[in-house]
């Protein structure tokens, strides 16, 4: 017995170690770290309107509809950007499901922003993202849209360019990905200038 409580107590003391660094020191460690280096990231990137309200995340798309909004690009996840059923939609390249999804939705983006069945529509306009809560659009996506939402708010098309410009997102670091327009923020600064 003696033997064994000489084996137990070095592994209970290690056990009681690693616990209080991996559960306590280290999260406290990282958390100090992210509210003072990231703390907008922190906290969610939040946007929140003149009144202090909130009214999404820089990190979460949602599905605007209507003629005075840019469209975001499809989500599978739950009923459409609901971060609790994060996920793609599992549907492979040779499924005929997605393919037919894919005719519908570009038959309904040219519809919508009164495109000829010529004009090649962006991939990210009719497949959803991986997570399917994406907030971003590519440039193009963006400016094919533009037309009609200009139409839509009585604005003028370069007025609707400017704004697509001001919500773009370069490339990381310069290389990194692709120049994306920030959905949620695009529509809501429209909102606040119409």
């Amino acid at each position: 017995m003696k033997t064994l409580l000489k084996e137990i107590r070095p592994a209970l003391f290690s056990t009681l170690v690693l616990a209080g660094v991996t559960c306590g020191i280290y999260p406290l460690v990282v958390t100090v770290i992210a509210q003072a280096a990231f703390n907008d990231e922190a906290h969610g990137s939040l946007i929140l309107d003149k009144d202090g309200q909130v009214r999404g995340s820089k990190l979460l798309g949602q599905n605007f509809t209507g003629e005075r909004y840019f469209h975001p690009r499809p989500s599978a996840a739950g009923s459409g950007y609901d971060a609790a059923s994060s996920g793609g939609s599992n549907l492979g390249p040779t499924s005929q499901k997605l393919h037919d999804q894919i005719q519908e939705r570009v038959a309904a983006y040219r519809g919508q922003n009164g495109l000829a069945e010529t004009v090649q529509v962006p991939a990210d306009a009719v497949t959803a993202s991986g997570s399917g809560l994406d907030p971003h659009i590519s440039q193009e996506n963006a400016e094919m849209q533009a037309a009609r939402v200009a139409k839509a708010r009585g604005l003028s098309l370069e007025a609707v360019r400017a704004k697509i410009q001001a919500s773009t997102a370069q490339r990381g670091l310069g290389v990194l990905g692709e120049a994306g327009v920030n959905v949620v923020l695009l529509n809501l600064a429209l909102d606040a200038a119409n």
